[in-house]
């Protein structure tokens, strides 16, 4: 079953984030924990992890391009 990846609102006034590094590409495994993603905000710089054991399956915003929070940005099966 698929599990979408959402950007997640690191602080209060976040809107969106930039992903300045993906860790992974499709069809690597990954496990609960494992880093997915480098994102950087206005204010900070952090670390999406996998919520969920599978395979990553699909990314959908890339290096260097903008996603608003809570915007699938991968999705893992």
């Amino acid at each position: 079953m698929a599990k979408n990846v959402a950007m997640p609102k690191f602080g209060l006034t976040m809107t969106e984030g930039t992903i300045t590094e993906w860790f992974v590409k499709v069809g690597d495994e990954v496990k609960v924990g494992d880093p997915l993603c480098e994102v950087e905000t206005d204010k900070l710089t952090n670390k999406v992890e996998s919520r969920v054991d599978g395979v990553v399956k699909e990314i959908l915003v890339g290096e260097d391009e903008d996603a608003e929070v809570q915007q699938i940005i991968a999705v893992i099966e």
